[in-house]
């Protein structure tokens, strides 16, 4: 006994010491990437290290399908396989995907509120993985995070009633430690939430014609064609140098009508966009988690790595326009030119046809369970705070089996979120959309005071987020907060809470885990997402 004592306390010695390891490596990296940045920097603010590669746009943009489902017994399930594939992306040859029910990506989910949905999902990769359905209202336990693997061979029978507005998520992987390379290797998709309201607005909506899912990315290429994911301590992760629109290199979009709706979702590892067309502006109807209260007009829509938006843009008979992303407002990072703030590049062009069909001015009603959704900060009977900083969420690293909050199921609570390093961060909570109330005391613009479940934090400002934890309590299974930088998320910046009845605080434990993935500094190194 005194020899397995001794074990343990050496392998807590060894534990602690590749932690503080892990910790010194990135902080070194950091500043070595930002001392080389700073020497090379000039007066022009148009330098990057983490520039986009200009695309000829003459590929057809790829309109994932909407998934079939079937349904018995008032319950709609769909089916996903999670696979292996061979994708040829135009200009730089095929590569080793992965996807689901296909090489890359996945099919668009279709449900609506009130809906039961049910899902059979099999594992058919040389890998654990699980499905996380982020922005989604829903059980701890199907939720899909890091205590939900499916293990190789296996299927995963989630199911739960959607109640939630109308909105547009997306589901991808949420492994412990190997987010990133999933994702990175194509497993995401999207899943649109209709209700009565979507159902009966005034907007573009024949999906794939004037309403069109955009999942947009960023990657890289080997010389021989192969997808690559490094890992070289660049902050805020892996800035790829080809964008990509539903897996398409150079895409363009045959435009029909006067108004196209674009569901943006930004789906890249580590870059925030900012969209915007040259010569027009966007009228944005929606964020993460559904409409605004009225349209808002922008010239431009800064989304980081898991944000949504829906906007509609006009066209005019014959023309051709193209969506870019021009230089983002990284809101004060220590060198913009190596997180890709100065990047200014071309994502998607559209050719109007020599005829348009006519679109009205878009609007939408009220929908019928509005008030009942409403966030009222007068309910709120908790204040948390959450400091983001290195790989850490108040100082602590993700422990798979340390409960970091307990709430308490009905109660609406507000949470103050920062990041206090100069390099770009974000946050997601699962399960719940909230509300911002303030940035740094200001109200916040239109674009943000919508429905939410992840935010940009600009560095060194307090984001008072107002949450509700409502109808599924669970004192066994955690939800997850988190940067969505996936390379941060999986590095530990996370952490774990659950929802609970009030008394329950002596059941409140992790649930016991196997150990699926390495930490990614312990893993074999190597620089190709593929095998």
């Amino acid at each position: 006994m005194v020899r397995a004592a001794r074990f343990r306390a050496s392998a807590q010695i060894l534990r602690s010491y590749e932690a503080e390891r892990r910790r010194a490596t990135r902080v070194v990296a950091a500043l070595a990437a930002v001392a080389a940045s700073t020497a090379l920097l000039t007066a022009c603010d148009s330098f990057s290290t983490t520039a986009i590669t200009e695309q000829e746009f003459v590929n057809e943009l790829a309109i994932p399908e909407l998934a079939p489902s079937t349904v018995a017994n008032g319950v709609r399930t769909f089916q996903l396989t999670a696979q292996e594939g061979m994708t040829d992306f135009s200009g730089t040859g095929e590569a080793e995907t992965w996807g689901f029910n296909g090489s890359f990506l996945g099919p668009t989910l279709r449900a609506e509120r009130g809906e039961q949905v049910a899902f059979e999902i099999t594992n058919q990769l040389p890998a654990s993985t699980s499905v996380h359905w982020h922005g989604m209202h829903l059980p701890a336990a199907m939720d899909g995070g890091p205590h939900q693997m499916i293990e190789q061979g296996e299927t995963w029978r989630p199911a739960w009633k959607i109640d939630q507005p109308a909105s547009t998520l997306w589901y991808h992987p949420h492994p412990h430690g190997e987010t990133e390379k999933h994702v990175y290797l194509g497993l995401a998709g999207m899943f649109i939430l209709d209700d009565d309201a979507s159902l009966a607005a005034d907007l573009p909506s024949e999906y794939g014609v004037d309403d069109l899912p955009l999942i947009v990315q960023d990657r890289s290429f080997d010389s021989n064609g192969r997808l690559e994911l490094n890992n070289d301590g660049s902050e805020p992760g892996m800035l790829g140098d080809t964008v990509i629109v539903n897996g398409a290199v150079g895409a363009y979009q045959e435009v029909t009508t006067e108004r196209v709706r674009l569901r943006l979702l930004n789906g890249s590892s580590a870059r925030t966009y900012t969209f915007a067309f040259e010569d027009r502006p966007m009228t944005m109807i929606a964020s993460d988690g559904g409409f605004l209260e009225a349209p808002v007009e922008r010239d431009q829509i800064r989304l980081a790595p898991g944000e949504r938006a829906e906007v509609i843009v006009e066209f005019a008979p014959g023309e051709t326009a193209r969506m870019q992303s021009v230089k983002t407002d990284l809101g004060g990072v220590a060198v913009p030119a190596t997180s890709g703030g100065n990047d200014e590049f071309d994502v998607l062009e559209f050719r109007a046809a020599s005829s348009l069909t006519p679109s009205s001015e878009p609007s939408w009603p009220q929908a019928q369970d509005a008030v009942a959704d409403e966030l009222h900060e007068d309910e709120a009977s908790v204040t948390r705070d959450f400091v983001l900083n290195n790989r850490e969420i108040n100082g602590e690293e993700m422990d798979m089996s340390r409960i970091d909050e307990v709430v308490h199921v009905g109660d609406t609570e507000v949470w103050e979120v920062r990041s206090t390093q100069p390099i770009p961060h974000s946050f997601h909570i699962h399960d719940v959309q909230f509300r911002v109330l303030t940035i740094d005391g200001q109200a916040p613009p239109p674009e943000l005071a919508g429905p939410k479940d992840t935010i940009y934090l600009n560095p060194n400002l307090t984001y008072r987020l107002l949450v509700r934890f409502e109808d599924y309590a669970d004192p066994k299974m955690p939800y997850m907060y988190h940067c969505h930088m996936l390379r941060h998320e999986d590095e530990g910046m996370m952490g774990q809470f659950v929802v609970i009845e009030p008394g329950d605080e002596d059941q409140v434990r992790a649930p016991e885990q196997a150990e699926h993935a390495q930490h990614p500094d312990d893993a074999a190194a190597g620089d190709h997402a593929g095998h």
